[in-house]
């Protein structure tokens, strides 16, 4: 059987060892599994995908595990294994007959509760009350939290859209056990664990504009998860979103839809999550300063041009389009206006929404209202006679396409939820056609 990559060299040298009758009987060994490269003066080196492959070792009702030094963080996180750090592969072979003898093994395994201790704090912790004004920005961006709606922030340079998007993840919901989990395994099947346990905050990914569709998506001879995989339950933050090569921003049709990414090669076909919230941020028109009270040097033309390399079919699946606009000199000094709320805050309300969706879609497999699906919608997002008025009104005047239609719905539902409203109101429906305005605006 041909070999494909370097970590199946530890396994090969031990089997070698015990066809060789050097480590006793090779059935004895059968509770055993063992990964690593091997380096040619027997040193033991780290692979990918340790976490993947210590719960396929659980689900095959394998207990001992013998992994490199440096993957063993991450593997001791499945507590059913037993993982025993190495490496040399002397150290893999006193494992081995330490296990055969029925003795307590020399090599101390690796620590579950040491894997499952969180990662250091960043120094400086980031907060939204640091953000001046732009009041209808942070609402927006609470309701794209609470509801894991996508949002592009649509302003002049210097406007705060940066500052807004970098601290978009502290608001959002703190990680469960399971999406901790999922997170690491993508990042160990990437090589980017770096030695340490289980991820236990959500990722925020910032691609430059620069990068290509594999980079954005996923690709190579093997296929390696790409930003939208990185970013799984977490956020991808697409600065300058213009900027991006087209056929790259297309390709984010599937992963926006399916919350998954499939990456197909002559060998095989790989299928990677990709559960992300989108944070965009994009100028008005080529120079910045379109609508903002300075001067503008952009014809009407180059503003079409500029704006037209998003298409159409990716603007209908961003579900939150907001103004941000220059930010008042007042507001900028403090000068009479309230500190807003902290991220702490804004959590907690976040959180409380995030809890009513779960208790409503109990048993339907989903977990937030972007998910929901047309049946749900109907079945959820029911109007009164005077919001499915306005929503008529809206639909018309805006020439808004059907999907646009059960995204202002799904937005509607998460405004009344964090205002614990068991019904959508038309005050909810109205906030959300209005986070939609900037269709006619721009694109029409």
């Amino acid at each position: 059987m041909r070999k494909e990559g370097a970590s199946f060299d530890l396994p090969i040298a031990l089997s070698i060892l015990g066809a060789s009758g050097d480590l006793g009987k090779a059935e004895d060994l059968q509770d055993v599994l063992s990964i690593g490269e091997l380096s040619l003066d027997g040193r033991v080196r780290p692979v990918r995908g340790a976490l993947s492959i210590a719960l396929r070792a659980r689900d095959s009702g394998i207990n001992h595990l013998i992994i490199p030094e440096e993957n063993a963080p991450e593997a001791a996180v499945v507590k059913e294994v037993t993982v025993y750090p190495v490496s040399t592969l002397r150290d893999a072979v006193t494992v081995c007959i330490d296990l055969m003898a029925g003795n307590e093994t020399r090599i101390k395994p690796a620590s579950p509760e040491e894997a499952m201790k969180p990662r250091a704090e960043p120094k400086q912790r980031i907060d939204f009350n640091e953000v001046r004004g732009q009041q209808t920005a942070k609402r927006a961006l609470e309701v794209a939290s609470a509801g894991g709606h996508n949002i592009l922030l649509i302003g002049p340079p210097g406007s705060g859209k940066t500052m807004l998007a970098k601290r978009f993840p502290t608001i959002l919901p703190p990680l469960e056990f399971e999406e901790s989990l999922e997170i690491t395994k993508i990042h160990s099947v990437a090589g980017l664990t770096n030695g340490t346990g289980l991820v236990t905050e959500r990722q925020f990914r910032n691609p430059h504009h620069t990068i290509s569709q594999a980079g954005l998506i996923g690709g190579g001879s093997i296929p390696r998860p790409g930003e939208v995989s990185l970013a799984h339950n977490g956020v991808l933050f697409l600065d300058e979103l213009p900027e991006f090569e087209r056929t790259a921003l297309e390709v984010l049709r599937q992963p926006l839809e399916d919350k998954e990414v499939t990456i197909s090669r002559a060998a095989l076909s790989l299928t990677f999550p990709a559960s992300f919230t989108l944070v965009a941020s994009m100028n008005p028109c080529p120079c910045g300063y379109h609508g903002s009270g300075r001067e503008c040097f952009c014809n009407p033309f180059m503003i079409q041009r500029y704006v037209g390399r998003i298409s159409g079919p990716l603007m209908d699946r961003i579900d939150i389009h907001v103004d941000v606009p220059a930010v008042k000199f007042k507001e900028l000094r403090g000068r009479g206006v309230p500190e807003g709320d902290t991220s702490d805050v804004i959590r907690r309300r976040v959180v409380q929404a995030r809890k009513i969706q779960l208790e409503r879609f109990k048993g339907e497999g989903i977990y937030s209202n972007s998910a929901m699906e047309p049946r749900l919608i109907r079945k959820y997002c029911g109007l009164d006679e005077e919001s499915e008025s306005m929503l008529e009104r809206a639909m018309t005047k805006q020439g808004l396409s059907a999907r646009a239609h059960d995204r202002i719905l799904k937005v509607a539902r998460t405004i009344a939820d964090l205002e614990r409203s068991e019904k959508i109101a038309p005050g909810h429906i109205s906030e959300a056609i209005n986070y939609r305005s900037l269709d006619k605006n721009y694109w029409v």
